[in-house]
């Protein structure tokens, strides 16, 4: 929503007002449509290139780093998570503040609040590295941004669950104790997808058996999918939020 006018000569300052809901929801659609998209193209476009291994065994599923590496995917790729990282950072900062309100004098919710912002900027850190650095240019770099999406999105999701159950304790409103609730069931999943992504990923090393990537790049997916879904709860956290940017035009300052 815009906002701003000119009244006896005088112009009001523009006020942009976004609901925090909204941005939430473009936030965490920006990599889902991004990610299908690559997966898409890679696999009408360039099936043979993005589903091959290196024991030459039938793949049938292109794993999420051959699919951002080639092109134009990359580019896609890259493109959407660019846009994703600022709002992503706003979402991170605003948790913060509010389990610094919520949790201002108690422990260790307090500490643990501190510690779920670090481990939410280490999460866009490791997204940023897996993205910008494919796994066809410098594949040993491209491997640590991925290990440390996945360890710091596991302790980031870990630690929000432990803080939303003391908020859902004091709490009567329905919205915390759904928000708790989904939150945990998210992250149970992820923990369940990860264990079985690397299962299959350490048989196909070990073994070279036909499928084995396959059901790796399955599970892989859902890895993702489920972390974008605990990720999309913040839409019942900030629900009557509003992001709101405001402009003067007597200092130009925003």
């Amino acid at each position: 929503m815009l906002q701003g006018s000119n009244i006896f000569g005088h112009e009001r300052p523009l006020v942009i007002r976004v609901s925090f809901a909204t941005c939430v929801l473009v936030t965490v659609c920006l990599p889902l449509l991004g990610l299908i998209t690559c997966v898409l193209i890679s696999s009408v476009f360039h099936f043979e290139d993005a589903t091959g291994t290196h024991c030459q065994v039938p793949n049938y599923l292109p794993s999420i780093s051959a699919s951002i590496s080639l092109s134009p995917e990359c580019h896609i790729w890259r493109f959407c998570i660019g846009l994703h990282s600022a709002p992503r950072l706003l979402v991170a900062f605003t948790y913060f503040k509010f389990y610094k309100t919520r949790f201002a004098a108690k422990f260790p919710e307090n500490s643990l609040s501190c510690l779920n912002l670090a481990f939410s900027i280490s999460e866009n850190l490791g997204l940023l590295l897996l993205t910008y650095v494919s796994s066809s240019e410098t594949y040993f770099v491209h491997k640590e941004g991925f290990v440390l999406f996945i360890i710091s999105s596991l302790i980031y999701m870990s630690i929000t669950c432990r803080l939303w159950k003391a908020i859902k304790k004091y709490s009567l409103s329905p919205e915390d104790a759904k928000s708790h609730h989904w939150k945990v069931r998210f992250l149970l999943l992820n923990v369940c997808f990860c264990a079985f992504a690397g299962f299959f990923y350490w048989k196909h090393n070990m073994y070279c058996e036909s499928g084995s990537y396959t059901f790796f790049a399955l599970f892989e997916y859902l890895v993702v999918f489920s972390n974008m879904a605990f990720h999309l709860t913040a839409v019942w956290d900030f629900k009557s939020r509003e992001v709101m940017v405001v402009s003067s035009s007597e200092d130009k300052d925003f």
